[in-house]
């Protein structure tokens, strides 16, 4: 099944995705491991799974994990980087797995990239009856004065890409009878990066991994200024979203 172009993007920017990219707070993944009841008997799906940032996280639960991964890109480093997790091709609307075969699946910073009802549609009839989904967002704090900055550099340029911020990805859960209320959860978190680091950010971002090279190059030289006014080290404020819900 098809994804957007605009995720597409990702594969060229893997690299700079697992390098820029913050993990989750240890609170926020144990929060989630809770609400989910995961633990070492568990068959967990990690959708969208990127990199693996979520994935390597719930790996010491003691779970099987399977990553579910639509880029080649993204999944060739989640691979590398994560070997004991099962790495799949597949899609939210079409998950490559039989009926019934997780107790929990879990999704991070990528439910708004899905068809919402579709997704749901897919994601209960993998889960066993009464199994339970997670999502989770790192979201940055545009109160902070340099993830402002670094907003008013790559915002420019999203156009129609779906944003989390946005909260339109909630009503696929509002108009859905295959799952209960979502209960959030939010946890402030940081992440401190060198001026690389902070370059890899930007650029990992789908809309900008898509544009043509002069005007990544202009991107790139925007975020370079910015780094040298803040420092070596700049630390990132961010606000983690969870989110909890369980299967009809």
């Amino acid at each position: 099944m098809a994804i957007r172009p605009e995720a597409l993007a990702f594969g060229a920017k893997a690299d700079d995705y697992e390098k820029g990219r913050p993990d989750y707070p240890p609170s926020a993944i144990k929060w989630l491991a809770e609400q989910l009841r995961v633990d070492s008997s568990s068959t967990v799906i990690d959708l969208a799974a990127g990199t693996g940032k979520l994935t390597r996280a719930l790996l010491p639960t003691g779970a099987r994990v399977v990553a579910v991964e639509p880029v080649a890109g993204m999944r060739d480093i989640l691979r590398s980087v994560v070997p004991a997790a099962e790495v799949v091709d597949g899609t939210a609307e079409q998950l490559p797995v039989p009926d019934e075969f997780a107790d929990a699946v879990t999704v991070g910073q990528a439910f708004h990239w899905f068809r919402g009802e579709e997704a749901l549609r897919e994601i209960h009839r993998a889960l066993v009856p009464g199994g339970r989904l997670g999502l989770i967002w790192n979201v940055r704090d545009f109160d902070q004065p340099v993830q402002a900055e670094l907003g008013q550099v790559s915002e420019r340029y999203r156009g129609s890409t779906p944003s989390q911020e946005t909260g339109a990805w909630q009503s696929a859960f509002r108009e859905t009878t295959r799952f209960g209320p979502l209960t959030e959860a939010r946890f402030d978190m940081e992440q401190v990066v060198d001026r690389e680091q902070l370059v890899a950010r930007v650029v990992s971002v789908s809309f900008i991994a898509a544009l043509a090279a002069d005007e990544q190059a202009q991107v790139v030289n925007e975020v370079s200024n910015i780094a040298r006014r803040y420092g070596s080290h700049i630390a990132l404020r961010y606000i983690t979203r969870a989110y909890w819900c369980q299967a009809t």
